[in-house]
């Protein structure tokens, strides 16, 4: 890949590491791709993989130098997942969940980032910020309990990021937040049974009246309009803006799924013929170069609307500037856009490769359902994600959903 879009005060050091980074998740390419069947047949990704990504420190990206972590910007984090997802995509959407977790728990308290990280820094993290459960506020903090579904990652994590609604005695709206909750606490259960990302291992998290200290509570209303509770203001990272991030941090795997089926299609052109034609190999057809011309720029323009979208996120935290609603409804539909691209670039590859595609043993076919099931994310839906920039444009804010 040549495109370079980036935000214009990245350093030389900053690009150093963020080569170095998508670097080692190349090197890993193989590995996943060996084991991509057996986490599909596992429904969670195979611990070889884990460990892999924790050696080469691709699972700290996110997180806070205080605690070792890399600290890393949010194009590093496209560019890592997106690598990865090239040799297997629910590898890349673990690695990306669990990473947006921990950036997600640099917003708390220092308390509370000492709870999950203080004894062992390399704790990770799996949530659901949907508030599917009750919390009764007790002295000192909360009972919660609740089921969370499609919680990507909770196979490999410590704790848990769970959402939770606050009301007043009379079932009043009060606010909605996210608590942390250590994994021996609760409860999976194994409801993840899906046609594509299938390893992600996105089950259930159970809890059955868990005792929440108040530190470990944040607030989402006010973590949205750009108000945190974390005390180390200077570090840039985590000024980015909420929902943005939330949304962008899923398109990572969706832009390896395609680039990966854009190269194999290239790749296996050459000994394939076109079935019932005279055209002795893909190559040579005119239809299938127009495909692949097609799926190419495709492929290019989900990356440049990603990695723009990146580029303002980060710069606008490096400035410390919330963005404006505006400004956060074109992320969420640049982030859309990248993944109706990606989509039809794949769609657009299975077709042009043919029947084939679809074999048990090509690996077409499981990017194809991994891209389908995955790009379906409630967050990044292209639709709603148009109807909230198209609104914002005419002056009309805030009657879609609270997530811009």
């Amino acid at each position: 890949m040549s495109i370079v879009l980036d935000r214009p005060s990245v350093t030389a050091e900053e690009i150093a590491l963020r080569e170095d980074l998508v670097a080692r998740a190349a090197k890993l390419v193989p590995l996943l791709a060996e084991n991509a069947a057996q986490s599909e047949t596992d429904r969670r990704v195979v611990e070889e993989n884990i460990t892999a990504l924790d050696e080469a420190g691709l699972l700290s990206i996110m997180r806070p130098k205080r605690f070792g972590g890399l600290e890393t910007d949010f194009r590093t984090k496209l560019e890592v997942s997106r690598e990865l997802a090239r040799g297997c995509g629910s590898t890349a959407w673990v690695t990306s969940l669990m990473n947006v977790c921990a950036w997600f728990v640099g917003l708390w308290p220092e308390q509370a980032q000492i709870d999950v990280w203080g004894d062992d820094p390399s704790n990770r993290v799996a949530g659901v910020l949907a508030p599917t459960s009750t919390a009764t506020p007790v002295d000192g903090g909360f009972r919660v309990s609740g089921r969370w579904s499609y919680a990507s990652g909770s196979a490999h994590a410590q704790w848990a990021l769970v959402g939770v609604p606050l009301v007043d005695a009379n079932g009043g709206f009060v606010d909605q937040g996210v608590v942390l909750v250590p994994m021996e606490e609760v409860t999976i259960e194994d409801t993840w049974f899906v046609a594509g990302m299938c390893g992600t291992a996105s089950n259930t998290i159970v809890a059955e009246d868990v005792f929440v200290p108040m530190h470990r509570y944040l607030s989402v209303v006010e973590a949205i309009q750009g108000r945190s509770a974390t005390p180390f203001t200077d570090e840039a990272l985590y000024r980015s803006a909420f929902i943005p991030v939330a949304a962008l941090i899923l398109v990572g795997p969706q832009l390896g799924l395609a680039q990966a089926a854009l190269d194999l299609v290239i790749e296996k052109a050459p000994k394939r013929s076109v079935s019932y034609t005279f055209y002795e190999t893909q190559v040579a057809a005119p239809s299938f170069q127009l495909a692949v011309a097609k799926a190419a720029s495709l492929v290019d323009s989900a990356h440049l609307h990603a990695y723009r979208a990146a580029a303002e996120i980060d710069e606008a935290a490096r400035l410390g500037i919330y963005p404006d609603y505006d400004a956060r409804a074109k992320s969420r539909m640049d982030t859309g856009v990248t993944v109706a691209f990606a989509r039809e670039a794949i769609r657009t590859l299975v077709s042009a490769h043919g029947a084939s595609s679809f074999a048990d043993s090509s690996p077409l076919q499981r990017i194809w359902r991994d891209s389908e099931v995955a790009s379906r994310h409630a967050v990044v839906s292209p639709e709603i994600s148009a109807e909230v920039y198209g609104k914002a444009l005419l002056g009309v804010r805030g009657d879609v959903t609270a997530l811009v």
